[in-house]
């Protein structure tokens, strides 16, 4: 972030001026195809049936006032200028904001967390903790636990106006682009046509949602560019032809005359002069795929102007056309000249399309992103590209979505009652904006509180006044945005509410680590051949779904991971930084824990990437910890076997070259490099140290026991690693069921025992969101009694 900005925060890299050229061109079909079409339904849903178009020009002259100050303030001061600055790494959105409150606040509602999670590289680039709270804000949030969840629901409330955003907005760019026709055609071929020809672009739009955008991702740019030069170049010439002095419209005085001639009706016409503003919120939550200065570049330079010129243009034309139907007329293609209307309509309609399909890609993001924080329920998420990272697709969401557009466009039928909701929306995702930014600005920049309070009041007062007017227009349909926010509020809550407690029993009912070492002297008890994956939520212990495993079936594998997928507070973890690899137990019992960390919009490996990851960062820490036992005992003494439970001993595994850790190979001519070890404590935790060596290709072949420096038990622990791999492995993984305590409340037996318990029946298991082969599953039930 910029230092103006942020105090202590990383200074911004400069591009050559050719690569932020081509990405700001390449922002304009993926950040601006929603803001660059709202010409298309912005005036016909202001003058839909609050205002009326009279013959002295207050309405469409203070309508124009509105959107050129709204397009000013908003889009360009509080995004492109303040809000693109509160990047998370680069990354932006709703949740790089709480990120970054979470990581200079202890807010987080997050399970398993852990102080290594503070050695991150991206989590430690902000500024340090210690320099926070002047004002006594972040001991106020940190003290009071009910403002951590109030926060939280905050977020989910703003995710779920973007979900009900991806479903409004296609419908409504789709079904403007295309009334267009009604110029041409008949009012009831016109009513007969639109619907029709609307819905099958939208199946058309959805079915292509699974190759991904990166196969026509080309043509978007393009597209956007040519129908935003279409734009400009109309509004210039209605500009000249039918009213060069509007202009001063300009001039803010004329929103008063405005609001002062039409009264109540002028405020709910409101609702539809805040479209203009619809789709600015992926300048931010885009940022991670360009930079701040391409994003800053293409819209100051081309997306500001042409947006301007284009209803300056049309208020030009209507200035000198009064006679026209309100709900039929005044809008995009009344001002566009007859000659070249064809065109500008296929045009129109490709920019919708464009524009529908950014939105519903940033759909997909968010519900991602939402599962790495628990709150949102287990689906599929595909990549769709190798190259292009964060490209993604989620078939039920997607359908769903698909299927509500369509209810949607056949069941409003107009833009009027689409662009209420859809206006609804978008201001409430912007006000959640305004209210975590204003604690970014205390908590992560150091700022005053006086001027948090100044960005809040005024930005969150122009959103205020625009939020007032659209929930005005509840009954005609400002409802089914709230009515979406809320059933998808309740779905979040308690999933996130059921997981907290889950996590919170398995902390409960946890083995002890005496349990796990008395069962190999158990009578039975037997060690087969194999690698055991036993995957929990627990950094820490033994957990109770592996103690019913091994009380069921006698028997466990003859080298046992208990593996942590987690997710962290940060937008990415780095490969080198993301195996926590520690011990369970003395060097002979071969169990290990393994915590696999990732960021909210990292990717899951595949299957077999990951076990093969897995395996060769347990083979470097097999050796790497011989070397730590022997410098600390002086040769080859064993250290408690509580060492290994304590948190402080697990070690990073990779080649970071901040922290240079070793990497061993050993391959089929048993060369290896010799390197003396360390051990560096930062902040209690033990991170693996050594000298620079050559990485070699792990092969899983054992070097000979003549090879210097390398000792008989490492060997012979590094063998039995290498067979238990070619033997195999097996992912054993908790099925849970919950139910609620005796005695508990109505609500919480309805939340929990029917709701969670329904939605963990119906979605994704964790053996999908794992990426787990089927043929190598093993299932223990679990029932927890929350």
């Amino acid at each position: 972030m910029d230092p103006e900005f942020g105090v202590g925060t990383a200074p911004r890299k400069r591009e050559p001026w050719r690569t932020t050229l081509l990405l700001a061109y390449q922002s304009l079909g993926v950040v601006y195809g929603d803001l660059s079409i709202s010409p298309l339904y912005v005036y016909k849903s202001t003058f839909a049936e609050d205002i009326t178009h009279s013959e002295g020009n207050e309405e469409i002259y203070g309508a124009l006032s509105f959107v050129f100050w709204t397009l000013t303030l908003i889009p360009l001061l509080k995004y492109v200028t303040i809000v693109l600055r509160a990047d998370d790494n680069g990354e932006g959105g709703t949740f790089a904001l709480y990120s970054l409150i979470c990581r200079h606040a202890n807010v987080s509602l997050l399970p398993n967390r852990q102080v290594a999670d503070e050695e991150l590289s991206t989590y430690r680039l902000e500024r340090p903790p210690e320099a926070a709270g002047r004002s006594g804000i972040k001991a106020w949030l940190e003290k009071h636990k009910n403002l951590h969840t109030a926060l939280l629901v905050m977020v989910m409330i703003g995710t779920c106006m973007v979900i009900g955003d991806g479903v409004l907005t296609p419908a409504i760019s789709v079904f403007s682009a295309v009334s267009g026709l009604e110029l041409s055609l008949s009012k009831d071929q016109h009513e007969y046509a639109v619907i029709p020809i609307t819905c099958a672009i939208l199946v058309f739009l959805f079915a292509l949602q699974h190759y991904g955008t990166h196969r026509v991702g080309f043509l978007f740019a393009p597209i956007i560019l040519a129908w935003l030069l279409c734009m400009s170049t109309i509004g210039l010439y209605n500009i000249i032809r039918w009213n060069p002095q509007v202009y001063t419209a300009l001039n803010p005085s004329y929103m008063i005359r405005f609001l002062r001639k039409t009264k109540k009706s002028g405020w709910m016409s409101l609702g539809g002069i805040l479209l203009c503003m619809t789709g600015s919120e992926a300048m931010f939550a885009d940022l991670g795929h360009f930079s701040y200065s391409a994003i800053q570049l293409a819209f100051t330079s081309l997306v500001y102007p042409s947006l301007i010129l284009g209803y300056m243009g049309q208020a030009a034309y209507l200035s000198q056309h009064h006679n026209l139907d309100a709900s039929y007329q005044i809008g995009f293609y009344i001002a566009v000249p007859e000659s070249v209307r064809w065109p500008v309509l296929v045009l129109a309609i490709l920019a919708s399309v464009v524009g529908s399909q950014a939105i519903i890609s940033g759909t997909f993001s968010i519900i991602s992103q939402s599962q790495s924080l628990s709150c949102f329920p287990r689906v599929k998420v595909v990549h769709t590209s190798d190259k292009v990272h964060g490209q993604i697709y989620i078939p039920e969401v997607n359908w769903i979505l698909m299927v509500l557009c369509i209810a949607v466009t056949v069941g409003f039928r107009n833009t009027k009652h689409m662009g209420n909701a859809s206006g609804l929306a978008v201001i409430t995702v912007m006000l959640v904006t305004t209210c975590l930014m204003s604690l970014v600005i205390m908590l992560c920049w150091d700022r005053s509180p006086w001027l948090a309070l100044v960005f809040f009041l005024f930005f969150g007062s122009i959103e205020s006044l625009y939020f007032s007017a659209s929930l005005i227009k509840f009954l005609e349909g400002a409802w089914l945005p709230i009515l979406l926010a809320l059933i998808l509020l309740a779905v979040m809550f308690v999933w996130h509410h059921t997981t907290i407690k889950k996590y919170e029993y398995d902390m409960h009912n946890k083995v002890t680590l005496e349990w796990l070492l008395a069962l190999c002297d158990k009578l039975g008890m037997v060690r087969v051949p194999g690698i055991g994956l036993v995957y929990t939520d627990l950094t820490s212990g033994v957990p109770a779904n592996f103690s019913r495993f091994v009380t069921n079936l006698p028997a466990f594998h003859r080298v046992l991971v208990f593996v942590c997928v987690k997710f962290v507070t940060v937008p990415h973890v780095l490969p080198a930084e993301r195996y926590l690899v520690g011990r369970v137990g003395p060097p002979g019992h071969r169990s290990y824990r393994c915590i696999v960390r990732y960021g909210y919009r990292d990717v899951h490996q595949n299957v077999d990437s990951f076990e093969t990851e897995l395996v060769e960062s347990l083979a470097t820490f097999i050796k790497l910890d011989a070397l730590f036992r022997c410098s600390d005992a002086g040769g080859g003494e064993q250290r408690d076997s509580s060492y290994y439970e304590r948190e402080n001993a697990l070690t990073v595994i990779g080649s970071n070259p901040l922290r240079r850790h070793m990497v061993l190979g050993y391959d089929d001519s048993h060369s290896h490099d010799g390197a003396s070890s360390d051990s560096d404590r930062v902040d209690g935790i033990e991170l693996a140290a050594a000298a620079a060596v050559v990485k070699k290709q792990v092969r899983f072949a054992v070097a000979p026991p003549r090879s210097p420096g390398v000792d008989e038990s490492v060997l012979e622990e590094l063998h039995e690693l290498c067979e238990a791999r070619e033997a195999g492995a097996a992912f054993i993984l908790g099925h849970s069921h919950v139910k609620t305590k005796p005695g508990s409340s109505l609500l919480k037996r309805l939340a929990v025992g029917v709701g969670y318990n329904f939605l963990r029946r119906n979605c994704r298991g964790p053996d999908v969101a794992l990426r787990v082969p089927p043929a190598s599953l093993l299932e223990v039930g679990m029932v927890y009694v929350l």
